[in-house]
């Protein structure tokens, strides 16, 4: 049976649970055998054995799949240390479904470039398997290559590196993909389309040729190219955006289309129809004054597409969702003193931190969110104890029955004109935390 050959562009959220569900419809289509992740992009990270580790993990525990690593962290491995090299390489050839995730783009490219892996990626897309390019290794999938750290953190002027370009070899030149499209992280400045701000986004458009086309990819989205299909689906949380020419065309999740109508070329800056409503207007916008400068250079139309697109993403981190609605929902359970739901909250708020726990995503956001969850998983964990103890179910429906009957026993005292007994009794019952009302419609009673 023919490998299927498919190319996936994700814009962040790789290993975490926004992008399960695409992994394994994936992998089900595909019946993957032998899977591999290259480690290049985080080659030079000190921690680079633990990133594999987790993502391996993930793999396992989210998706079913077994992954092995293919290490190839350094181009100069294939001289200094050719056997091991010669095994990654051999371990990608082999593989039907190969995976490369968050790291340097430009660490990366450069890499790669020196060796025969981008040669062996563009060979499963032409004679069977699949290609996972995220984050990091999707900013060099195409015909240039954002240096992200140096333009963001080092101050460079924009430019652009050489990519890798295997969406040439899928008959797409001139290609060029940009991840975290929607970033929000700057809060107070612009850090959309990969940290570059829309300013500097304009400027490396300017680079372009007329025939280059940037394809936007939204965090916690992907871009699934079917090549025997020849169909692009949008998934996840977000949009897929095309710029060319001045052009602008939003395509959000749950579109699926023809790939080359996904990259044709287009006059007006169009939403696809498939797309659901924008967010609301009140969310966020990091840089108005920017908006207003691309208003001038791409037009009014192609401007308010890109606030719209801009305002669907500004949300909460997907993680800090879920704990609040594990809060909620575990309130609403003490509320109604339903223990078994007020467990059941709990445990998928456990299961929440668990899942997000393997994402490689290191965000302010992303560190509250879990400082907050691990948080509250505790609180819930103590409340959880206090009701093992003094019991969640309401205690006047626990108390009701033996209550009714000492005061069936009080109202005989009394009908009998035992006014000690009936004393007694009420004295008993008050000292049980029962107050006894002998009002004009009859006997009530509270507990105290």
């Amino acid at each position: 049976m023919a490998v299927p050959r498919v190319l996936v562009l994700m814009g962040s959220g790789e290993t975490s649970p926004t992008m399960t569900k695409t992994h394994r419809e994936l992998i089900a289509r595909s019946g993957t055998s032998s899977a591999v992740l290259l480690d290049t992009p985080a080659g030079f990270q000190e921690n680079v054995g633990i990133v594999s580790t987790k993502a391996v993990e993930y793999f396992k525990e989210s998706v079913n799949l077994n992954v092995s690593v293919a290490s190839v962290r350094r181009s100069e491995n294939e001289r200094t240390d050719p056997l091991r090299f010669a095994q990654a390489l051999a371990a990608i050839a082999a593989a039907d479904w190969v995976f490369a995730g968050p790291g340097s783009p430009t660490f990366a490219v450069r890499q790669w470039l020196a060796t025969s892996i981008p040669a062996m990626l563009a060979a499963k897309l032409t004679g069977g398997g699949a290609v996972i390019m995220a984050s990091a290794a999707a900013c060099t999938a195409g015909r240039r290559c954002v240096p992200v750290y140096e333009i963001y953190k080092c101050g460079a002027e924009p430019y652009w590196l050489d990519g890798i370009d295997l969406l040439a070899s899928i008959g797409l030149p001139g290609v060029t993909v940009i991840p975290h499209f929607d970033n929000t992280e700057g809060t107070n400045h612009d850090t959309r389309f990969c940290y570059l701000g829309e300013s500097r986004l304009l400027a490396l458009e300017a680079l372009l040729g007329a025939d280059e086309t940037i394809v936007g990819i939204d965090e916690h989205t992907a871009l699934v190219l079917d090549l025997d299909s020849s169909l692009a689906t949008v998934t996840g949380n977000g949009a897929v955006t095309i710029r060319k020419n001045g052009t602008i065309r939003v395509h959000r999740t749950g579109t699926s289309l023809a790939i080359t109508t996904l990259f044709a070329d287009g006059g007006d800056s169009v939403t696809d129809a498939a797309a659901p409503s924008s967010a609301p207007s009140s969310a966020p916008s990091p840089a108005p004054s920017s908006a207003q400068s691309s208003a001038r250079s791409l037009g009014s139309a192609a401007s308010a597409e890109s606030a719209t697109v801009e305002a669907d993403s500004a949300s909460a981190d997907p993680l800090a969702t879920e704990v609040e609605a594990a809060r909620v929902a575990f309130e609403a359970a003490v509320q109604s003193r339903d223990a078994a739901g007020a467990t059941e909250s709990a445990l998928k708020l456990d299961a929440a931190l668990a899942e997000w726990g393997r994402d490689q995503t290191s965000t302010p956001e992303r560190f509250a969110a879990l400082q907050g969850g691990a948080t509250l998983r505790q609180t819930m964990i103590v409340r959880l104890g206090s009701f093992a103890t003094s019991g969640l179910a309401d205690p006047r429906e626990t108390k009701a029955a033996l209550v009714d009957l000492v005061l069936t026993l009080r109202a005989s005292a009394r009908a009998e004109k035992r006014w000690g007994d009936s004393d007694t009794i009420r004295d008993g019952l008050a000292a049980a935390g029962v107050e006894v009302r002998d009002t004009a419609n009859g006997v009530e009673w509270l507990l105290t």
